[in-house]
């Protein structure tokens, strides 16, 4: 009888052993409580800086700007200011007319125009050299004129060699980069919408050069390099298009 007793205890009980190690448990074995601290770590990890307000006035006419644009491959060692890197990201895809409201918009309309106001553009900081700022991959949040750490360190000399070896990515203290999510245009003008989305670029880009100009800095647009190897350096999502890169900073 003892034995009998023993035997169905025993039954009983690793069942519910079972049961607990699996409530109190993760897949890589940590407990809720260590689960819930790395899920908070993650988030923490994902720094937001909200950038000085962009001026919407200056020294330089848009005339002089076009006069003096041209491609600047040699950049000093000197860092950004928060101030120029704010700046550089709003002219290329700032928000100009906050539109509350309507999902689509994201914010607002913007410093380029868009078919459809779709805006199928995404906008990176890579930041290597800015006053204030960790170096990381950034996203610009153009809706809150903020970047959202996505990717830790500096990547600049990794994507100077996935850029073809183009020592400019390197060398310059920050670039602007620009994906593009194709769906947001096409889903509206269907397979005419992709040229929309390479004319876009093609606004943004020249609002950058020309506020590089402004700014007394230089830049260079890069189209050449290694989609697969930028994506991973990046961590693009799936849904988006890697396209265009500029370096910019100090000319040398």
């Amino acid at each position: 009888m003892k034995k009998r007793t023993i035997l169905i205890t025993l039954i009983l009980f690793i069942p519910t052993l079972a049961l607990s190690a699996c409530v109190n448990s993760s897949p890589n074995g940590n407990t809720p409580a260590e689960e819930s601290e790395s899920l908070t770590r993650m988030e923490e990890s994902l720094v937001t800086h909200y950038l000085p307000a962009p001026h919407t006035t200056g020294s330089v006419s848009v005339e002089e700007a076009l006069a003096s644009r041209r491609s600047r491959r040699d950049f000093a060692d000197k860092a950004l200011t928060a101030e120029q890197l704010s700046q550089m990201l709003w002219a290329a895809y700032g928000i100009t007319s906050p539109i509350p409201g309507q999902p689509g918009l994201r914010g607002g309309l913007r410093t380029a125009p868009s078919a459809g106001a779709t805006y199928p553009l995404e906008i990176y900081a890579i930041i290597g050299n800015v006053e204030g700022i960790e170096p990381g991959v950034y996203r610009y949040l153009s809706d809150q004129h903020a970047i959202k750490r996505i990717v830790d360190g500096d990547i600049r000399q990794a994507l100077s060699e996935a850029a073809l070896g183009q020592r400019m990515v390197a060398q310059a203290p920050a670039s602007v980069f620009f994906s593009a999510i194709f769906e947001r245009t096409t889903e509206r003008y269907g397979e005419r919408g992709v040229n929309y989305v390479y004319m876009e670029i093609g606004h943004s880009a020249q609002n950058a050069y020309l506020q590089a100009e402004a700014l007394g800095l230089g830049t260079c647009a890069i189209g050449a390099f290694v989609d697969k190897s930028v994506r991973g350096l990046l961590n693009l999502p799936d849904n988006e298009e890697p396209l265009y890169l500029m370096p910019f900073g100090h000319i040398s």
